[in-house]
């Protein structure tokens, strides 16, 4: 109880007006998990010309060419990408946005590789009846609202809603990076719950989360999920951002509190520069950990980082993104189970370890070419590696021939290997 009450004083005091978002007033387009789009065509009007509904249209599609070539064509251990050796379609969403006379609304349809690894995998529809992923994993997000005119704004809204835990979004076309890193793929992509969103003035934004749990549709236990985002944006070259969770989120008595912070600085700027036309840095910093029924904080948490340089050429039409992040995550609270076929390497390997514990690194360099707001050409580098068995080798995690329909003998082991080699070449439309 002394650790609810603590963790809650720490939530009000960085739910202040301290930190903050632009709401409107600069262009963030550049900054890394936005969007950069400054055009919007598929906007509706009423007589009086007032925007009534702005739509949303987006396709991720990729190729992504795993260098172990695992037989099954699964890429594992990713929040991201999902298959290797073939053409795949991330994500395609459809939906629309509106603020029209204080009303906020959204609905956004989704389908796609990612819903495999992201939406399907929720435990918590299995908690009574009436409930399951199949009638709310095609919504990316689905909410209502009404603004107040409070100070700069008020907003109190219910629904899915993408998370606001991390740097990187849930879409990639936001991100300098194709793979998200490390700290924010062990993180959750969507939230449903309600939210009050404040902007004491036009560089502030303060937002108070409910929600069921920790990435899941219905609740694990009786209480809600508490959390909290911030952002400060005193000028348009530097953004920081903090965000707070906790909540029980096991069908035990474990509760989970997660924090993040970020940095986000514009180094330079020439728009019109036929070479070097922007730099910017980014940094994401995570620190979380479960305790109770047993477990303690300091032998299940969660610690890492992420560093971006992002170089812009050619009046911002080619990028150029170098990134490293690392994570350790004792207690295994987090991390992604690399193969539902056990025991395997990893099991073993973890149940000889005290501490049950993984730390993985990723580097990953970024090329893209943006000829326009709606369109973005990627490839990109990725190199993985972890202290233990944790990526797809060349014979898969699948069964022995690559298939789920196998019978899968008793000496049958996934093949996992410490480190992993992949080359993406990605393709997204949005507008």
């Amino acid at each position: 109880m002394k650790t609810v009450l603590l963790y809650l004083v720490v939530l009000l005091v960085f739910s202040s007006d301290v930190y903050a978002q632009i709401y409107s007033s600069f262009d963030f387009t550049w900054a890394n998990g936005n969007n950069r789009q400054r055009n919007f065509p598929l906007v509706v009007k009423d007589d009086s010309n007032e925007v009534v509904l702005t739509g949303v249209a987006m396709i991720d599609s990729y190729y992504n060419v795993n260098f172990n070539q695992p037989l099954d064509n699964t890429h594992v251990s990713s929040g991201t990408i999902g298959r290797t050796n073939e053409f795949t379609v991330n994500l395609m969403t459809i939906g629309f946005e509106s603020n029209y006379k204080n009303i906020i609304g959204k609905l956004s349809f989704q389908i796609g590789n990612i819903l495999n690894f992201v939406q399907d995998i929720d435990p918590t529809v299995q908690r009574g009846r009436n409930t399951g992923t199949s009638n709310v994993k095609y919504l990316r997000e689905a909410s209502a609202g009404y603004h107040f005119d409070v100070l700069q704004g008020l907003n109190v809204e219910m629904g899915v809603f993408l998370s606001y835990i991390g740097l990187e979004s849930y879409l990639t076309q936001e991100n300098w990076s194709y793979q998200r890193s490390i700290v924010c793929d062990f993180t959750p992509f969507y939230f449903t719950g309600g939210k009050v969103q404040l902007f004491p003035s036009d560089n502030v934004k303060t937002e108070l989360w409910l929600v069921n749990g920790w990435q899941s549709y219905n609740s694990w236990n009786k209480g809600p999920g508490i959390g909290s985002s911030t952002y400060i944006r005193p000028n348009e070259n530097i953004q920081v951002a903090a965000n707070f969770y906790g909540g029980n989120d096991s069908r035990q008595e474990v509760n989970r509190y997660h924090h993040d912070h970020s940095v986000v600085a514009r180094l330079y700027q020439n728009a019109n520069s036929e070479s070097l036309s922007q730099v910017a840095i980014s940094l994401n910093n995570h620190f979380g950990f479960e305790s109770g029924e047993g477990k303690a904080y300091n032998t299940n948490f969660m610690a890492g980082s992420s560093l971006a340089t992002r170089l812009w050429f050619n009046k911002n039409t080619i990028g150029l993104t170098l990134r490293a992040d690392y994570v350790t995550n004792p207690g295994l609270h987090l991390a992604y189970v690399p193969s539902p076929v056990t025991p395997n390497d990893f099991t073993d390997a973890i149940a000889n370890d005290p501490l049950q514990r993984i730390s993985m690194g990723q580097a990953t360099v970024t090329l893209d070419y943006m000829p326009n707001d709606f369109a973005t050409f990627r490839l990109e580098y990725g190199y993985r590696e972890a202290n233990h068995p944790y990526f797809a080798g060349r014979g898969g995690t699948t069964s022995p021939d690559g298939w789920s329909t196998t019978p899968i003998p008793s000496n049958w082991r996934p093949d996992l290997q410490k480190t992993e080699h992949r080359l993406t070449g990605a393709i997204n439309i949005r507008l």
